[in-house]
């Protein structure tokens, strides 16, 4: 026999009204006594709160995002009555005394005596335990590291993409996924990243904090996904652009004229356009499972532009088969539309390769972040005249520093040197541009 009975928030301690981040159960599942039914979490602590007898869930009274108390009707279950003959009053006072010790409390100071980890549950063979790092401190609840530990997976190799860092049920099957699919991180191989210890900078003086506007926070993810993905190799070279500048100075009046700003952007284009069609493995990405590297028949170059809210790399399509007015004229536009805020999605997507210039700024040589999946970007920094030694002589000419970021993977040192030696080329002498 069964009777069905309401499932409420035990004994919680001092919290009154704790965030529920996850619900572990569903509608007719069957669970243990001791079970996870859900999650909490407050400001300082994630609490899991189990299930006070054995049973069969039929109906959950809350969602994740809902904030409860002690006595807080969560779920209704039937209850499996065999069990609740077992015990007598005194017993079940006893029970609720256990069960409240039970509570898993995760704190996010370090504990000074850290409480013993239990053994984890037999792997299956087809699981493999990844990486070797502490993941003690991985910011996950305790229902996440149970079935972080069902699949054989150290959390201190995940990344949380859950608010605060917080480790999601999605986050390990992704990187699950990843590790199935691509190179596996073995106990011999793996790392983990050092956590960041929070600290409290209003102890040493006032403090404004600011949130960063949600494209930083967007591109800051997509750069640290980049930064520890890819394995970056930086190649740095220059050009020399002086005939290249007077000829670009030469047809300012006759681009003003079609209401067209010709800067180096659009002569950078093209050279780069024609570097990839000579190296074709530029131009590519590798595909999603890493075994295969897909060369792209299209040339679509991004560029960054900074704008108040952030770093935005519009596109210029099929850069192959237009001429310098009609990029120059595209990327004016595609600025303005970046700086007003109404650009389109369909004007950032499908980049081949990146361009990014702080020409106008200064600096000498910086290390552009690949903007994956593409597989490199050119970092271009101020050109200065500089005394170049020709036919006997120190003659002033024009010359502009730049970088080449790439992945390592797709692309080697020999191949990234031949690649910068031959856009030197290009820039060099602008009629393989004109070509």
């Amino acid at each position: 026999m069964s009777q069905e009975q309401e499932i409420t928030i035990p004994d919680i301690g001092d919290f009154d009204s704790v965030e529920i981040i996850d619900i572990a159960v569903n509608v007719g599942d069957k669970v243990n006594k001791e079970d996870t039914l859900l999650t909490l979490e407050s400001d300082k602590a994630t609490m899991d709160i189990p299930a006070p007898h054995a049973g069969e869930i039929t109906a959950i009274k809350v969602s994740v995002g809902d904030k409860v108390a002690e006595g807080a009707p969560i779920f209704m279950m039937n209850i499996n009555a065999d069990e609740n003959i077992k015990s007598t009053p005194s017993d079940n006072k006893t029970e609720k005394s256990q069960e409240e010790k039970k509570l898993v409390v995760e704190k996010t100071e370090t504990p000074t005596e850290p409480a013993q980890p239990r053994p984890a549950p037999q792997v299956l063979k087809t699981s493999e335990k990844v990486g070797r790092s502490d993941s003690a401190k991985a910011h996950a609840s305790p229902a996440i590291r149970r079935f972080a530990r069902e699949l054989g997976v150290d959390l201190g190799l995940v990344y949380g993409s859950g608010p605060k860092g917080r480790i999601l049920k999605e986050d390990v099957k992704a990187f699950t996924k990843s590790v199935l699919t691509s190179n596996k991180l073995t106990p011999s191989g793996g790392f983990a990243l050092p956590e960041i210890p929070p600290i409290d900078f209003s102890k040493y003086g006032t403090i404004d904090t600011q949130p960063l506007s949600r494209l930083k926070r967007l591109g800051g993810q997509s750069l640290h996904r980049s930064w520890i993905t890819v394995p970056h190799v930086t190649q740095f070279d220059e050009a020399d652009i002086t005939e290249l500048e007077e000829f670009r100075k030469s047809k300012l009046d006759s681009a003003s004229k079609q209401g067209i700003k010709l800067t180096l952007i659009a002569f950078l284009i093209k050279a780069v356009v024609d570097a990839l069609q000579q190296y074709p493995e530029f131009n590519s990405s590798l595909s999603a499972d890493g075994e295969n590297l897909i060369l792209k028949q299209y040339f679509h170059i991004g560029v960054a532009v900074n704008t108040d809210n952030g770093l935005i790399v519009p596109v210029v399509k099929d850069a192959d088969k237009k001429g310098l007015y009609d990029i120059a004229k595209e990327i004016s536009e595609l600025s303005e539309k970046a700086h007003a805020g109404n650009i389109a999605p369909k004007d950032l997507q499908g980049g081949c390769f990146t361009i990014s210039s702080l020409g106008g700024i200064g600096g000498k040589n910086f290390t552009p972040i690949v903007n994956a999946p593409e597989v490199a970007i050119l970092g271009v920094s101020r050109a200065e005249m500089k005394p170049v030694y020709q036919n006997n002589e120190f003659v002033p000419r024009l010359i502009m520093p730049f970088s080449l970021s790439y992945d390592h993977r797709v692309i080697d040192g020999v191949a990234g040197a031949k690649f910068t030696q031959f856009l030197s080329t290009v820039l060099n002498d602008i009629r393989h541009i004109l070509l």
